[in-house]
């Protein structure tokens, strides 16, 4: 591939990545309760990994052109993060005598797995992603890797900024709220905010255009 086309891929990419949304709130909440931010940005990074396959198959695009299925993928997506959103709205963070420096109860590693992959494999905003931003990065004549391999390798340096990023965001959340309970409890409220936000507008977006 294009060394220029990657760079440009990877800034765009950076920046989508960097505005916080779903999964900062996952890897916050996850923080500032003392579980296990590896195992949720992993989680988190294996939904990407699905949308990488799919791209890569081309059933990303066949997705894209059955809106019933869409719907279907959207519905289930915004309805999982309302229900995420109003459980942390619901039991905000609390200091946890169990572990010291901690806020609040600590998830099983392979709980925070499997909602960190729910939570991005669901993300309607990760699929579109991949249809319509990630295609123009693509070369499709006299190139010489096949689109396939080119979706992959640019769905996988996706993978790679989603990591770096959400253990950066992670690491530092943990850093300087872990001690600040009020400020923990504040910042906790507000992922559970985004994530009923983002929910609720995705689903009425998606009702609307039926």
């Amino acid at each position: 591939m294009d060394s220029g086309l990657l760079f440009s891929f990877l800034a765009v990419d950076l920046l989508l990545v960097c505005v916080p949304g779903a999964d900062w709130a996952y890897v916050i909440a996850t923080a500032l309760r003392g579980s296990s931010v590896m195992r949720a940005v992993a989680g988190l990074v294996c939904g990407y990994a699905l949308h990488t396959a799919l791209a890569t198959a081309g059933l990303a695009v066949l997705v894209a052109g059955s809106p019933g299925l869409l719907t279907v993928l959207t519905v289930a997506g915004a309805g999982y993060l309302l229900w995420l959103g109003w459980g942390v709205l619901r039991r905000p963070a609390v200091p946890s005598a169990a572990a010291p420096g901690a806020i609040g109860p600590v998830a099983p590693d392979g709980r925070l797995f499997l909602r960190g992959a729910t939570i991005s494999g669901l993300n309607p905003k990760g699929l579109l992603l991949y249809l319509s931003v990630l295609p123009q990065f693509l070369t499709l004549r006299g190139a010489h890797l096949p689109v396939p391999a080119q979706t992959a390798a640019l769905g996988l340096l996706h993978m790679a900024c989603c990591a770096v990023v959400y253990l950066t965001v992670g690491v530092l959340a943990r850093a300087l709220l872990a001690a600040r309970p009020a400020a923990a409890r504040a910042v906790t409220r507000t992922s559970g905010a985004a994530m009923l936000g983002i929910g609720a507008f995705l689903l009425v977006e998606r009702l609307a255009t039926l």
